[in-house]
């Protein structure tokens, strides 16, 4: 029923977070409310740093994917972890700088990058640009030239693998969205043209097959994918790739169904392949970025709802419903992702009524779970949803005029507000 190290039940039969009452914590900061653990994303991050310096080259790192999770409080802690991070917005970019991170080591993906978006990096001195299309690139060199730089940039290729993840997260197949596929030919004549132009300095390259991958074969093809296409590029325009950016996409477990898996175990097995494939292929050993987002936030976060009702229809399902829904996580509505749900009230009692958890909002879809196992809840009681600290702040909105809301992080038997809950105030903010 606990997936995570840093949950556990208390003296009072409460959910606790590293080690502190969840109960309690409502009853102080409100409902709903998204509780982070920070040692429980340090632990997370040294996950990666740790394995990332036995087993791959010199010179490798990861980089935060702060679309799962992005709020300034959060950027000193992957920073002194010994993270970059990797930013998919200009609001990225600025919430990153505000919470003190330094810009040289921001990678700057996106699809659509405005001219305005170009120099707003630039401008504040964003390390890296992934450069997504030939549009970009085109911009990106007028734009640096302009002002007078040479910008290092990767080039995102799409390989053509399918990992067999959800469809929405799927994005290694050649008909993707993003990148400039391999296999039709023109991820070698975006190489060519990035190697013609004045005011940018390639790198290497970056792919990204998909998230929630718990396989470690798609992660070495990918591999040698990229090392095919390496080597062809440094024989037909003398480009020697000095870097290769994985992305990420490491799974991680929701439910007991998922299987729990090794991260450092995967590294490993990535860096043997990479050293025996550049020993083949003759090819110095490039450095190596990661990309993990869900895998450094989600185990560390939890939310906590105030249980509105309990609603029996007879023969048919049973509805527990909540104070929060789609509007703090959406991922059910959208993906069907699945969640390990307690009763945090009642963490000692049996979970044994099967009911659906509903949300608050006017949609037949607004669902968190269904038919799962609970104790039985009544009005006023805490349901917890674990694993919720990637891509739900993130994602939430202000639907139904529901304010977002706020966030807590525990650390050491304390506790502090990193986000204060909306008032309506603010959602009206910007309204003339």
């Amino acid at each position: 029923m606990l997936l995570y190290e840093n949950l556990g039940i208390n003296g009072a039969g409460h959910l606790t977070i590293g080690g502190l009452d969840t109960v309690r914590l409502v009853e102080k900061y409100g409902n709903p409310l998204y509780v982070m653990d920070e040692e429980q994303i340090r632990r997370n991050c040294r996950v990666y740093t740790e394995a990332m310096a036995e087993y791959l080259p010199e010179g490798s790192r990861p980089l935060y994917a702060g679309k799962a999770l992005c709020f300034k409080g959060l950027y000193p802690i992957i920073e002194s972890e010994g993270f970059s991070a990797d930013v998919v917005s200009p609001g990225e970019i600025y919430t990153a700088i505000a919470g003190g991170f330094d810009p040289t080591k921001l990678y700057y993906h996106g699809t659509a990058k405005t001219d305005w978006d170009i120099r707003y990096a630039i401008e504040n001195k964003v390390g890296y640009f992934i450069v997504d299309n030939y549009n970009e690139l085109e911009a990106l060199d007028w734009i640096a030239g302009e002002a007078g730089i040479i910008q290092d940039i990767l080039l995102r290729i799409t390989v053509g693998i399918d990992p067999h993840t959800q469809e929405k997260i799927n994005t290694g197949r050649i008909d993707s969205q993003f990148g400039i596929a391999v296999d039709t030919g023109q991820a070698a004549e975006f190489v060519r043209r990035s190697r013609e132009l004045q005011n940018v300095k390639l790198r290497g390259y970056h792919s990204h097959i998909g998230s929630q991958i718990f396989e470690t074969e798609p992660f070495v093809n990918q591999v040698d994918k990229l090392m095919e296409f390496a080597v062809d590029m440094r024989e037909k325009y003398d480009f020697t790739a000095e870097i290769f950016n994985l992305g990420g996409g490491f799974g991680v477990q929701y439910t007991e169904k998922d299987p729990k898996i090794s991260i450092r175990e995967n590294i490993r097995l990535i860096g043997e392949h990479l050293e025996e494939s550049c020993a083949k292929h003759d090819f110095p050993i490039p450095k190596i970025l990661l990309e993990p987002g869900r895998s450094i936030a989600a185990t560390a976060g939890i939310t906590l709802y105030k249980t509105t009702g309990v609603k029996e229809i007879d023969g048919y399902l049973n509805y527990v419903t909540v104070d929060g829904g789609m509007t703090d996580n959406i991922r059910f509505a959208l993906y069907k992702s699945d969640y390990t749900m307690v009763n945090a009230s009642r963490m000692k009692e049996d979970a044994a009524y099967l009911c659906t958890v509903a949300g608050r909002c006017c949609e037949s879809g607004d669902r968190i779970a269904e038919n799962i196992y609970l104790q039985k809840p009544t009005r006023g009681d805490i349901i917890a949803v674990l694993g919720t600290g990637a891509y739900n702040y993130s994602m939430a909105s202000n639907y139904n005029r529901v304010p977002k809301p706020a966030m807590v992080m525990v650390n050491g038997y304390e506790s502090r507000l990193v986000i204060r809950a909306q008032t309506f105030e603010d959602m009206i903010a910007c309204e003339l």
